[in-house]
């Protein structure tokens, strides 16, 4: 798989730098929580590298990245989703051109207490659980108890992909329980024995408060954890690119900082984060 520029044809703030340096000079980011703490990492190798340039990342979401993009407030809109047509449409009528760069891939990591006995599920239950169609640990082999639900809110590009590809579109759980980042769904988890949610694996795989679920495509198949082998050759069913998205092809300081993310020192910075390049 190929990272690089694509272009589109249709629709917590960290702040790094000296202050001196001009907002011109400045590369403003903003967008995805999952993406922000390898933002901060490029971010910060870059301008130890580059004295005279300044980047700022702020998170919030995809949603929110995107939304500034398409209002002219961005250098680059982190997104760990792909953009919808609808907002590329709304891109173009305000004069924006939407280019996708992929910059590292992901995969979801499902997360449950280490108490929780189950060691691996079918990407059809992650679906059913997230849905509220199944509600209790007994029915997919664990002890008996009521699941609890945790889920990104709805500006989140973890939230989406989810939605898409594993709930196929229907609306998550009445119950579940929401959360503005990765890192509070992951204490959460570490707290609740019954609990289940998903994350960005570069948030669990350090954490041994946390358990990372094998995932199988279906009943019977091998089930994988989001390692970079399964990730990559896509035997892990719930893995997704990581996006920058810019008005246009990306040129000076822009371009300058992206070259730096997809050289050989961005991607070991991805990977030595918990991504892969």
């Amino acid at each position: 798989m190929r990272i690089g520029y694509i272009p589109l044809l249709f629709g917590m703030l960290f702040l790094f730098g000296c202050t001196a340096q001009s907002s011109t000079e400045q590369v403003k980011i903003i967008g995805s929580d999952t993406m922000v703490i390898l933002g901060q990492a490029w971010a910060e190798k870059y301008m130890e590298l580059n004295p005279d340039k300044s980047v700022s990342i702020t998170g919030g979401g995809s949603g929110v990245g995107i939304a500034a993009l398409i209002e002219g407030n961005v250098d680059i809109a982190q997104a760990s989703r792909e953009m919808k047509s609808s907002e590329i449409e709304n891109a173009e009528a305000n004069g924006i051109v939407p280019v996708e760069t992929i910059v590292a891939y992901d995969g979801i990591a499902i997360i449950v207490n280490p108490s929780n006995r189950i060691e691996q599920l079918t990407i059809g239950q992650v679906g059913a659980i997230f849905k509220g169609r199944i509600r209790n640990w007994k029915d997919v082999g664990g002890n008996d108890g009521e699941i609890g639900i945790y889920s990104r809110e709805s500006s989140s590009g973890t939230y989406e992909f989810m939605k898409d590809h594993v709930l196929k579109k229907d609306d998550y759980a009445s119950d579940a329980k929401y959360s503005s980042g990765n890192a509070a769904i992951v204490e959460s988890i570490s707290q609740d024995v019954t609990g289940i949610g998903y994350v960005g694996v570069a948030y669990a795989k350090q954490r041994s408060d946390v358990r990372i679920l094998r995932i199988s495509s279906v009943e019977g198949g091998i089930a994988y954890t989001p390692a970079k082998e399964s990730v990559m050759n896509k035997n892990y069913p719930i893995a997704r690119s990581l996006n920058f998205y810019t008005n246009g092809e990306p040129t000076g300081k822009t371009k300058e900082f992206i070259d730096f993310v997809l050289g050989s020192g961005g991607i070991e910075i991805a990977e030595d984060v918990g991504y892969f390049g």
